[in-house]
């Protein structure tokens, strides 16, 4: 399958027919960019990851910082992750990944998922976007 330069790895999955019932794309980070050809693996539930793979498409892969990624299941942090890790996801440019770093500044971390919605530009939609992409 072929996706435009500068794909992610949702898109991805997205194009090959969304996930199976037993995938577990907890276990992705959804935002991670795809490189030219870069094999994609997702791993069933429970299934260990075979040694070697370049599989759980950037949860902690070549070119990722563990900055905001870590023990997520490859989900990115919205207490810790910086403007260019925000940048990375669906939807999110530079300035509302700053207004989210600005408000986490203001107020203190984010104690839900659903609390983005505070922030300016993040609406019912974005957050529905967002949601299996984000951790607290």
């Amino acid at each position: 399958m072929q996706l435009p330069a500068g794909s992610r790895v949702h898109e991805a999955v997205a194009a090959a027919g969304g996930g199976t019932p037993t995938a577990d794309l907890n276990r992705l980070n959804l935002a991670a960019v795809l490189t030219d050809g870069q094999k994609l693996y997702v791993p069933q539930v429970g299934e260990e990851i075979p040694a070697g793979s370049s599989g759980s498409a950037g949860a902690g892969g070549e070119g990722e910082g563990g900055d905001g990624t870590e023990s997520t299941g490859g989900k990115v942090n919205l207490n810790t992750a910086g403007v260019e890790e925000l940048d990375a996801l669906p939807k999110v440019g530079p300035v509302l990944a700053q207004r989210i770093v600005d408000w986490r500044k203001e107020h203190g971390p984010f104690t839900s998922i659903e609390e983005l919605d505070a922030v300016d530009g993040v609406g019912p939609k974005m957050l529905e976007t967002l949601l299996p992409l984000v951790v607290v």
